[in-house]
């Protein structure tokens, strides 16, 4: 039971930060141009008891196929857990779609939604479903995300700065 909630925690952890990732101010023709290089923050995950728990994170960004595609490479932890997500997305004409994994926990499934400039609102799919806002201001990305269903987890906040 315990991994169970610990899996479902991570996967909100993962599209909370993995919608992050494609949400800065567009490059040509996608919104990942800016993503490239590393990125650090903090956030926190609500529980369905009504606890919160603060997270640390650190996120690594690669431009993939001309700039419409994002490989990415997340760790996060809290106080008693540490997560590892990657993630390949793809944008065009204003969709971004892309499949996700947790190599800890295996577990996987897909992303799927609208982005612009500053804005991206991400459906989220697989051992985990919910929907993500995230917005962006300069070099500073927050983001909010909302999990449906048999959760232990209710939501995500964090905020990531990129680093020089």
């Amino acid at each position: 039971m315990a991994s169970r909630k610990f899996v479902s925690y991570f996967q909100v952890l993962f599209f909370a930060v993995a919608v992050l990732l494609p949400t800065a101010p567009a490059f040509a023709d996608s919104p990942f141009g800016s993503l490239a290089g590393s990125w650090s923050g903090s956030g926190s995950v609500r529980l369905s008891n009504g606890k919160s728990e603060r997270l640390r994170c650190k996120a690594y960004y690669t431009r993939k196929s001309g700039g419409s595609g994002l490989g990415m490479a997340i760790r996060c932890a809290s106080a008693s857990n540490k997560f590892t997500l990657r993630a390949t997305l793809k944008y065009s004409g204003g969709s971004v779609s892309g499949n996700w994994t947790e190599t800890n926990f295996n577990a996987s499934g897909g992303l799927s939604g609208s982005a612009s400039a500053s804005k991206m609102n991400l459906a989220v799919r697989g051992a985990l479903s919910g929907s993500l806002s995230v917005s962006v201001n300069g070099r500073s990305q927050s983001l909010s995300m909302s999990a449906k269903g048999d959760s232990a987890f209710r939501g995500v906040n964090i905020s990531l700065r990129k680093r020089s």
